[in-house]
């Protein structure tokens, strides 16, 4: 047997393999206790934190938008409703890829580069896991596509949403006005109470009462919590707080007359403003022409707003409340008033109207509208009735300035009416004071002549008209107008701003060349009444548009159409029992009597002729039954 072959030691071999299996048993148990530790730690130690992080993965909080509060004319007519929509939103921490994720999208559905990159923009001012929108209006066959490929597209999902739409669409643009998808200008302007408040709402009021009346409107935000799964699909509901819906308006705007107004006012530019005399409560506001306010709800496309905005008849201006127009001859009523109470005429004053007038150590003429005048002996009746110029030349050259300021702004000229809109203009009705600081000169006597019959510095809204001769026919009482008639039900009452105080003769005085401006065979606003079995009492007026030269006549035919005189009517009725006021304003149209007065008839038609309950203020008048009217 060779020496170097040796036996097996067996013994030595189960020694070792011991040694190795307590190594190998030691590093297990060690392992094991460094698991078991590790385990303790996160189920016992840290199991509160752990837990948390994991529900914020699988528990979201989403805010649930309040519904937008109703909008109602005061008959029930609903002029701003809520509809479904169908929106397509991404939430940017489900993502993996947003590139791809929008081009796949694309593909799809139609997507434009104004949809991206409005989306892009809202990415910018998000809150952790919030869904963005992206498309909106989503319609039924884009729906099945996206819910189609929905495994391809985590963390985009398709949402439900109320969005404001407005049934009567141009009718009420310029008044109940529209919202719009809130843009950084807005959101700059926010505090950290608006976030809150806003949070799930892509909308806010832009123009008209959606903006003035925007708090009691929007409502408050709700939550819930809600379980998803890996890719942020909803699975459940778990816990819900319901949102506060906003408040609804009942306005005092009548939808009938408002469309009676409008159709009257026909393609002509121009506005509509009728007050109720008793209230101070806007029966009907119309701007024309108008706009589609639904197009602006969810985004507005560059197409639609450059047809708009590049309109020639710029449809976006609200005439009746921003519009600044020479208030011409609708003014002398009210300038009669003043002349009577300070003293510079009375009831038996008279001038000699050869056509002209002129002021001592002046050789301009100021002429009267009607080229060979008025005759002699021309009275106040008969210089309202016939609209006569000369002899309100000869009152205000006797006039102060500073008094015919006085009564001017007493009747809501020359600032704000503090109607309930958001934007207003307050029109202009020069003082010394003024005319020194806007134009630096002093104030000439021929300012006077201009100032009384509307024209020169002076600039009124319609909605000064209206409410000028609503104080007239309320002898005095100047109430503030009111768009809106009741919040939730919670009635607003009259708001009355001042008295206007004058003899019981002037007003009679006035009263009576105002109505025989309507009904007398030489009035100047004869088309007003035509037709109707109460009395109205109006003056027309007549506004230039452009300078016709010294000894020059106006020339309607050399003229082009948009250089033409505006046309313009005021006025109210019953006479005896005076209900609504009325001013009309036709752009180009010239001859107030002519154009503007017959738009004022049919609203005192439309208005007059229904029972009382239609058109009485709850509460005001006891409701009655048959077919009796106003008139």
């Amino acid at each position: 047997m060779p020496q170097d072959l040796h036996l097996k030691d067996h013994h030595n071999e189960l020694r070792l393999f011991r040694n190795r299996m307590l190594v190998a048993l030691a590093g297990v148990s060690v392992l094991l206790g460094v698991l078991v530790v590790r385990f303790y730690n996160l189920q016992v130690v840290n199991y509160d934190d752990y837990r948390t992080q994991s529900d914020e993965n699988r528990i979201q909080v989403r805010p649930v938008p309040p519904t937008r509060g109703l909008i109602y004319d005061r008959n029930g007519t609903l002029l701003a409703d809520n509809r479904p929509s169908y929106n397509l939103s991404l939430v940017l921490e489900r993502v993996q890829d947003m590139d791809a994720t929008l081009e796949l999208i694309g593909r799809l559905i139609q997507l434009d580069d104004a949809d991206v990159k409005k989306f892009r923009q809202r990415t910018e001012r998000r809150r952790p896991f919030e869904p963005i929108p992206l498309r909106f209006r989503l319609n039924e066959e884009e729906i099945a596509r996206i819910s189609v490929n929905e495994f391809r597209l985590p963390g985009v999902s398709v949402e439900a949403e109320l969005v404001r739409y407005y049934p009567l669409e141009e009718l009420f643009a310029h008044s109940v006005g529209y919202v719009g998808r809130i843009n950084d200008r807005e959101l700059a302007r926010f505090t950290d109470e608006d976030v809150r408040r806003y949070r799930g709402t892509q909308s806010i009021g832009k123009v008209g009462l959606e903006r003035s009346y925007e708090d009691p409107l929007l409502g408050e935000v709700g939550y819930e919590n809600v379980e998803t799964n890996a890719r942020g699909r909803v699975l459940k509901v778990l816990e819900r707080h319901d949102p506060k819906p906003g408040q609804e308006l009942t306005l005092n705007l009548d939808a009938r007359l408002q469309k009676v107004a409008s159709e009257a006012l026909g393609d002509n530019r121009g506005a509509v403003v009728a007050i109720d005399v008793k209230t101070g409560g806007v029966l009907s506001f119309v701007s024309r022409p108008s706009f589609d306010p639904n197009l602006f709800v969810t985004g507005i496309s560059f197409e639609d707003y450059r047809a708009l905005s590049d309109s020639l008849d710029v449809p976006l201006f609200n005439r009746a409340v921003q519009g600044q127009y020479p208030a011409g001859s609708t003014l002398k009523p009210m300038m009669a008033l003043g002349g009577l109470s300070d003293g510079v005429i009375d009831a038996e004053h008279t001038v000699d109207d050869p056509g002209y007038y002129v002021l001592p150590n002046d050789d301009r003429r100021y002429r009267d509208w009607k080229r060979w005048g008025h005759g002699d002996d021309v009275d106040l009746i008969q210089a309202l009735t016939e609209s006569c110029d000369v002899y309100f030349y000869d009152m205000a050259a006797r006039w102060n300035i500073d008094q015919m300021h006085d009564i001017a702004t007493r009747f809501g000229l020359g600032e704000k009416t503090g109607i309930d809109l958001p934007v207003e203009s307050s029109g202009i009705f020069p003082s010394r004071e003024w005319k020194r600081g806007a134009r630096g000169l002093p104030w000439f006597p021929g300012d006077n002549l201009n100032a009384v019959l509307g024209q020169g510095f002076v600039l009124a809204t319609p909605l000064q008209l209206a409410v000028m001769t609503a104080t007239i026919a309320n002898r005095g009482t100047h109430y503030r107008p009111q768009m809106v008639r009741a919040v939730d039900g919670r009635e607003l009452p009259p708001e009355m701003l001042h008295h206007v105080e004058a003899k019981p003769e002037y007003w009679d005085l006035i009263f009576k060349g105002m109505e025989e401006v309507v009904y007398n065979v030489h009035g100047t606003g004869k088309r007003a009444g035509q037709g109707l079995d109460f009395k109205v009492a109006g003056k027309s007026g007549t506004a230039q548009v452009v300078g016709i030269a010294q000894g020059a006549q106006y020339d309607s035919e050399a003229l082009k159409e948009r250089h033409r005189d505006h046309a313009l009517f005021v006025a109210f009725a019953p006479l005896d029992d005076p209900q609504i006021a009325v001013s009309v304003l036709v752009e180009n149209g010239e001859g107030g009597g002519r154009v503007a007065a017959p738009v004022a008839r049919e609203v005192f038609r439309d208005w007059l002729s229904r029972p009382l309950e239609e058109t009485a203020d709850a509460g005001a008048v006891e409701r009655t039954e048959g077919e009796e009217t106003r008139g």
